[in-house]
């Protein structure tokens, strides 16, 4: 491969030994997993594993835009687990303050919103996984988190009310 690319110029040269390096690199790569067949079997079992734990504990995310069509098309109810200092600082209108640490204890406190979809919302989009799985286990069908959390939401200067 590296005779057939190989062109007049300089650049063409350049091009050239830049592929054989790449090429010399992967078979390597493919030499070093030859011989340590053990290794790279652990690695990809360790891949295939992080790969499906994801997938199984990773709730539907959505955008601050897609939140807004839930709540105004489907009339969605929206769960932020902030703190109550936090919330009091700024709320997206009409949101159920129930912090974290108490969802558990106060789910009850939804349970007339269990037919309508629930849009769960934390500081930064990365709390809100854990919330939307326990209101899945306590039978709401359809619970969402939002992607970013109330940073992407005043980042696209969505509105907000303040105590």
């Amino acid at each position: 491969m590296y005779t057939a690319r190989l062109l007049s110029g300089a650049g063409s040269l350049f091009a050239a030994s830049w592929e054989f390096e790449i090429d010399l690199t992967m078979a390597q790569f493919i030499e070093f997993i030859g011989n340590n067949l053990l290794l790279a079997g652990m690695w990809l079992a360790t891949v295939a594993a992080i790969i499906f734990y994801n997938m199984r504990t990773a709730s539907k995310s959505v955008g601050p835009a897609a939140a807004v069509m839930m709540i105004n098309r489907r009339d969605a109810v929206v769960v932020d687990i902030r703190e109550k200092k936090e919330f009091d600082t700024g709320h997206i209108v009409d949101s159920i303050n129930i912090p974290m640490p108490k969802l558990s204890q106060r789910i009850t406190e939804l349970q007339k919103h269990k037919d309508k979809p629930i849009v769960v919302v934390c500081k930064l989009g990365q709390q809100s996984a854990e919330a939307v799985k326990l209101l899945q286990e306590a039978g709401h069908s359809e619970v969402v988190r939002m992607t970013g959390g109330l940073s992407e939401w005043k980042a696209q200067s969505m509105p907000l009310v303040q105590k």
